[in-house]
């Protein structure tokens, strides 16, 4: 069974961080680009970050660029947001996905083979 199993989310103050963990199972880890998704309520989702599946490549969307670093552990199946300076604008809820194609088109497009269920982020002001 394919699971995208995210944690970390919760509620924190504008310019506090957050690390969010992506535990990944039941399909290569390899094989596949991992990226972060958010959607907030009334919005459309977005691409927030992706990886490769060798970590050599990273893509960012422009709102959190110099902000949130993706990164990942192959060895664990598992890809991290670490979030800083977060703002009130980055409250959604943030998704876990793998796709298989190149990182940008995959967080531009959000063409995913699996989604992760979500977890709440919330930036109070």
């Amino acid at each position: 069974e394919v699971q995208l199993v995210e944690s970390g989310g919760g509620l924190v103050q504008a310019g506090g961080s957050l690390r969010l963990s992506c535990a990944a199972s039941g399909f290569t880890f390899d094989d596949y680009a991992i990226g972060w998704f958010r959607q907030a309520p009334g919005k459309e989702r977005e691409g927030v970050s992706c990886i490769s599946s060798s970590g050599g490549s990273t893509y960012y969307g422009d709102s959190v660029k110099g902000r949130f670093t993706i990164s990942s552990d192959n060895a664990k199946n598992t890809v991290y947001l670490q979030m800083n300076s977060l703002k009130p604008e980055d409250t959604a809820v943030y998704y876990c996905a793998a796709g298989g194609v190149e990182v940008s088109l995959f967080c531009s497009l959000k063409v995913a083979h699996y989604w992760g269920q979500g977890t709440q982020v919330t930036v109070s002001s």
